[in-house]
């Protein structure tokens, strides 16, 4: 069996095909999003991620699907997010960040493109992220007693979580009406732009996510915490929105 692809596509027939077997027409929609569709997909590294979208009577034999997971897995597919078009759209305004991301970056692989006509509430995605930012710095505060100042635990912690602000960023840009860079330095100038904070930090921490430049254990530190500080800063000003 093939193992990890070199680029997305190279997937599309393979998976496509397991679950037309196993839906057959109960298969409406495969959408693949993410690094995969966006070009930032890194062999090994990254992983695969599909919405597949069913029709109701197909979700009877979802748990049919658990058997193929592992050879998924193999190829870097994660467990695909399966929904019906009515979880679809009742999903939007719920969760506005996530479908602001799935659109920002998405390829139709198999069926109708479901997400083309797909619109956002601008009030519901400043609630998420008015949300998302005091919940993401109280859980900094958090994990930041857990590295017990520990440099390489702090990096960590930035790497894993400043993808999330980087979700939010693009959910403040669409409320204002702005167009929404692809990159993810283009996006972290265009939303401090926009709102009046500090860059750097946030253009600090992709490095520490990308491991390019290295930063010493005090850098780390000083680092988080102005971290730390533009994410409640952010927070106070979307809370004034």
């Amino acid at each position: 069996m093939a193992g990890i692809p070199e680029k997305p596509e190279e997937v599309f027939s393979d998976f496509s095909g397991d679950l037309g077997e196993l839906f057959g027409d109960g298969l409406a929609s495969i959408i693949l999003y993410g690094s995969g569709a966006s070009g930032d997909y890194i062999p090994g590294k990254s992983d695969l991620n599909f919405l597949v979208v069913l029709n109701e009577s197909a979700l009877e034999k979802l748990e049919d699907a658990a058997p193929l997971q592992k050879k998924w897995r193999k190829r870097r597919i994660a467990a695909p997010l399966f929904m019906t078009q009515e979880d679809l759209c009742r999903s939007i305004d719920s969760f506005p960040l996530e479908f602001l991301n799935i659109k920002q970056s998405y390829i139709p692989v198999h069926g109708p493109d479901v997400l083309k006509d797909l619109a956002l509430d601008p009030e519901s995605v400043r609630l998420q992220c008015e949300r998302e930012l005091r919940g993401k710095a109280l859980l900094l505060q958090g994990r930041f007693l857990e590295t017990g100042g520990d440099a390489k635990r702090i990096r960590e912690l930035i790497g894993v979580s400043i993808i999330a602000f980087l979700s939010i960023f693009r959910g403040l840009l669409h409320m204002k009406g702005v167009e929404i860079p692809r990159g993810r330095k283009d996006l972290v100038d265009a939303a401090c732009a926009l709102f009046g904070i500090d860059k750097k930090t946030f253009l600090d921490c992709i490095e520490i996510k990308e491991e390019g430049r290295k930063f010493s254990a005090d850098e780390t530190k000083s680092i988080f915490r102005a971290y730390l500080r533009e994410a409640r800063n952010l927070a106070r000003k979307v809370d004034r929105i």
